[in-house]
């Protein structure tokens, strides 16, 4: 979780392949309508966040029922959309909030082609976003790193609470 351009998807798709887990992408499973409206440069209401998250949650439930876990990539700026997809998953969610400052997610952002969230809505994220402080299960990372440093600062957070990477479960078997 995190703002647009802290790496939710580079780094999900990282910590899925580590733990031999699948990726679902957040952004796939927005309506066309909120799309639209993001590339327009409009920041979305929570009233358009609720169908998007009830999506992701049903994912997260789904990979609950068939006891296997799941990692996806979502802004849950705020408490209420991350209480919104742990009520939607039916389980334990631990949630990694991608911690970055303004000066280098705006560097990120600037780089990124062919995405349609534009750098100009940052401004609307960072307003909405409440920090995860003190909830249960989440585990904050800072993303002045390269990817590999951030991925191992992720898996260490993890680990805290009994998540391991694929190939350590396999040895201990």
């Amino acid at each position: 979780m995190g703002v647009s351009g802290c790496g939710k998807t580079r780094i999900g798709v990282e910590i899925a392949a580590r733990l031999g887990l699948a990726f679902v992408e957040g952004d796939a499973l927005h309506p066309r309508g909120n799309v639209e409206k993001m590339s327009a440069g409009i920041p979305l209401t929570d009233e358009d966040r609720w169908p998007w998250l009830d999506l992701l949650g049903a994912d997260l439930r789904h990979a609950h029922e068939q006891g296997r876990g799941l990692v996806a990539s979502c802004s849950a700026l705020k408490k209420s959309y991350r209480d919104r997809l742990r009520h939607g998953a039916s389980g334990p969610v631990l949630f990694v909030f991608l911690d970055g400052s303004r000066a280098v997610l705006q560097a990120r952002l600037a780089e990124r082609r062919g995405h349609f969230f534009p750098p100009a809505l940052l401004d609307s994220q960072f307003a909405s976003l409440e920090h995860p402080g003190d909830e249960p299960l989440v585990v904050t990372v800072d993303i002045d790193a390269p990817v590999d440093a951030i991925a191992d600062r992720v898996l260490q957070g993890l680990g805290a609470f009994g998540v391991a990477p694929a190939r350590s479960r396999k040895k201990a078997r």
